[in-house]
């Protein structure tokens, strides 16, 4: 409990505020999502009104997208694995079901389809760059792909209509 009192007004725009930060050892390290305002489009709808499988999602795109960023064209995002010998799953798309469920969809390095589905709480992933396995064709980004509205700006007044709904 902390003795701080806030208004009504701060305490709804730290509700709307999702926390997040991050520290670098390289001071001139690129930014990260964390450093970042979040798109217009993902911002429009508060984050208690997500269930975790949105929000993981969301979030999940955001890092893939900040990551294909740093790409050269030769090299695409793929995810890796923690244990085992599930090898790589070059990632081709992203989904989740609510309330507690993100599947990813792909292939291996060998061109296998495969589909990781995983529970919000156990969601750890690994981005990696992998070489473009088609150097004639452009790189795939993914990450933008997945939600290409996020870099639309809203209209001022389409804001305010959706406020006044």
């Amino acid at each position: 409990m902390t003795d701080e009192i806030k208004t009504s007004a701060e305490m709804l725009e730290d509700a709307a505020l999702p926390c997040a930060g991050v520290v670098h050892a390289d001071p001139n390290a690129p930014l990260t999502p964390e450093q970042q305002p979040l798109p217009a489009a993902l911002a429009r709808q508060p984050v208690e009104e997500k269930s975790e499988a949105q929000w993981a999602y969301e979030r999940l795109i955001l890092y893939i997208r900040n990551f294909e960023s740093q790409l050269d064209a030769r090299h695409e995002v793929a995810m890796g694995f923690a244990g085992g010998e599930a090898g790589v799953l070059m990632i081709e798309g992203l989904g989740y079901f609510d309330p507690d469920l993100v599947t990813f969809y792909g292939r291996d390095e060998d061109g296998q389809k495969m589909q990781l589905v995983q529970h919000v709480t156990q969601l750890n992933v690994v981005l990696r760059a992998v070489p473009h396995a088609e150097p004639e064709m452009p790189a795939r980004r993914i990450g933008f792909r997945l939600a290409p509205d996020w870099d639309t700006p809203t209209a001022p007044e389409a804001e305010v209509a959706q406020q006044g709904a």
